[in-house]
């Protein structure tokens, strides 16, 4: 296994501002079904003045993924950049994977019991699927591969206030260390990361 997942997505929760650019872009990008949200924005506190937040949230692309774990058929596989994709040809429908996920990024075309649910769909970081490249196929499965074309996810692309990043997890990293240093606060840990991952 890797010693770490290299691309990373990462949303300053005090910087995103709820409008919802990044959903919209994934999904005119990718041209979704309707129920299917591959990126969602969720605003916690709200109402509450000077505690409301809102924050970005995809597939993170785990580096020791639970969804790959408990998949009986085994669609996920992980890149050697840390990117987590799936085999649409592979999947079942168990939902599995929707169970595992702490970001609950995976996404059913419909709800039901187990193989009624229709072909798993998730964030793919614009990086398409085992299709080939680029290709008619890989379009219709995946949505669009930007990062073959050099390109970052729409997502990112399309943020106004450079919220939402994503790139090689030290560059993050190096980018919200920046970032918390300006703030004069130094190192600030993101909501709720040093309750759920201690």
């Amino acid at each position: 296994m890797y010693e770490y997942a290299r691309m990373k997505f990462y949303c300053d929760e005090y910087r995103c501002i709820e409008c919802n650019a990044c959903t919209v872009a994934c999904a005119e990008a990718h041209e979704l079904p309707v129920g299917i949200h591959r990126r969602k924005v969720i605003t916690l506190n709200e109402g509450i003045e000077g505690k409301e937040f809102s924050t970005s949230i995809a597939c993170m692309h785990c580096t020791d993924a639970p969804c790959a774990q408990v998949c009986p058929v085994d669609c996920f596989y992980i890149r050697e950049d840390g990117i987590v994709l799936h085999d649409k040809d592979k999947c079942i429908g168990c939902g599995y994977c929707l169970y595992a996920c702490p970001f609950g990024a995976p996404q059913f075309p419909r709800d039901g019991a187990f193989g009624v649910r229709g072909v798993m769909d998730k964030c793919t970081m614009c990086a398409g699927g085992p299709a080939p490249t680029n290709s008619i196929e890989e379009f219709e499965l995946y949505g669009q591969n930007r990062i073959a074309e050099g390109k970052v996810p729409m997502c990112a692309a399309v943020c106004s206030t450079n919220a939402l990043i994503v790139g090689d997890a030290d560059s993050v990293a190096e980018i919200k260390r920046a970032r918390d240093a300006a703030k004069g606060k130094g190192p600030m840990t993101p909501y709720g990361w040093d309750v759920a991952y201690k």
